[in-house]
């Protein structure tokens, strides 16, 4: 049956065009104009799932160390106590993260209390020495301004000193006093342990139901887009946690080793707080870029105090040691997993680490490299699709081979495609 009005669908077409329009618009003056209100409302949402990003964040860093347990369990067990050897690979998995953690604990914490004990009687020499000779000196005698400045600057030191003697001392001490002398409130360490055990559990229940809940998300997937974008979008969430997966489990590898080589190397040449020196320079290290200059700058401040001469060779020696992990030891762990340029590297640092801090800067890398990925994979479609072989070439000459990335679905209205879900174990 024809259309007898054929000419209200442009109008029709048009005037659906500009509602949407308008309401795209107040949506986004709304949203600039309550920006703060939708930053206070995003907070809370955080906050509430905040033992759920716990978990999440737990599952993901112990994935790996499940997954190699899980499948030297399988190789054990027969096939039909397979189960149960997933249930003792998980239990297996958090006692490793625990007993990683405390021992981390009980290395630094030790070595803590020792280096501000020994921080702020040598600090407090030193400062007392410098003043008597500067009250032995005529320029400075002379010079009302001058001494004053030095007396106002001996005063703050000598308050900060024995705020650390008084507070960050005795909290150290004790877990009572940790919990206090940070000046953290007693509902804020109730939450934050709230969150972690809440979290603890998330983890558990993500670790033994992963490959369900990947199957599910791929079912969700193809039942709500095409079969051509499904397999693209899945290809794309792959490389993301190959990327996520491969970049931040080797950093961790690469600063360990780094942490190690740092710990027998200040034992070697006697340099003080020589374990906790180690930790900050393995902990900071795995910050592209700027961790190394990040770490460097405590560990020689807590060498410097005692020692001035020491300090200067840990300041040669770091410059080697980075050295050796950026032509050496990084490569070998990492590779170029990234594909990023040392520009867009600085850059994504920059950029993450100013909107979400020092997870920002870790995350900020292959977050950023996906982005890159996305963008690159576009652009050749974009490119394929309006025929600019030329530019097609230089792309092939700057990227190399895009691997068949995002061409423009093909919509067959008579051909039915079928999807099949892999049941398979990842």
């Amino acid at each position: 049956m024809m259309d007898k009005k054929p000419h209200i669908k442009p109008y029709l077409y048009g005037m659906l065009a500009g509602f949407g329009a308008i309401s795209l618009s107040i949506l986004f003056f709304f949203f600039i104009y309550r920006f703060d209100g939708f930053g206070d409302a995003v907070s809370k949402v955080t906050g509430i799932l905040m033992p759920f990003i716990y978990g999440a964040v737990i599952a993901y860093l112990l994935k790996p160390v499940c997954n190699t347990i899980e499948g030297f369990l399988h190789r054990i067990f027969p096939e039909k106590l397979h189960s149960m050897a997933n249930m003792l690979a998980i239990a297996a998995t958090l006692l490793f993260g625990v007993l990683v953690v405390y021992a981390l604990v009980m290395m630094v914490v030790p070595q803590l209390i020792t280096s501000v004990t020994s921080l702020y009687y040598t600090a407090q020499t030193s400062i007392t020495r410098f003043m008597r000779w500067v009250n032995t000196q005529e320029i400075f005698l002379d010079n009302e301004t001058l001494m004053g400045y030095f007396n106002n600057a001996y005063d703050a030191i000598a308050d900060n000193l024995t705020t650390l003697r008084t507070t960050l001392l005795p909290s150290l001490q004790n877990i009572q006093g940790i919990l206090s002398g940070v000046g953290v409130g007693v509902m804020s360490v109730v939450t934050w342990f709230k969150n972690l055990l809440i979290g603890l559990i998330v983890a558990v229940y993500l670790l033994a139901s992963r490959k369900k809940f990947a199957k599910q998300a791929k079912m969700i997937l193809y039942s709500v887009v095409k079969p051509r974008w499904a397999q693209l979008i899945q290809e794309e969430v792959l490389y993301a946690d190959k990327m996520f997966g491969g970049f931040i489990n080797g950093k961790i590898m690469d600063s360990a080793i780094i942490g190690v080589l740092c710990y027998f190397a200040c034992i070697i040449f006697k340099f003080p707080s020589a374990l906790l020196v180690s930790v900050i320079i393995g902990v900071t290290n795995v910050i592209p870029f700027f961790g190394p200059f990040i770490g460097a700058v405590p560990a020689t401040l807590l060498i410097l105090i005692q020692s001035p001469i020491k300090a200067i060779w840990f300041v040669l020696f770091v410059l080697v040691l980075q050295q050796l992990d950026g032509n050496v030891i990084g490569p070998k762990i990492l590779g170029n997993t990234t594909g990023l340029s040392s520009f867009w590297v600085l850059f994504s640092i920059l950029l993450f680490g100013g909107l979400w801090g020092f997870v920002g800067m870790i995350v900020g890398v292959p977050l950023f490299a996906v982005i890159y990925d996305v963008i690159k994979k576009l652009v050749f479609h974009g490119l394929r699709r309006n025929g600019q072989l030329d530019q097609m070439t230089v792309y092939h000459d700057e990227f190399g081979d895009p691997g068949d990335p995002a061409p423009a679905p093909v919509e067959d209205e008579g051909t039915e495609t079928e999807i099949v879900i892999d049941s398979g174990e990842e």
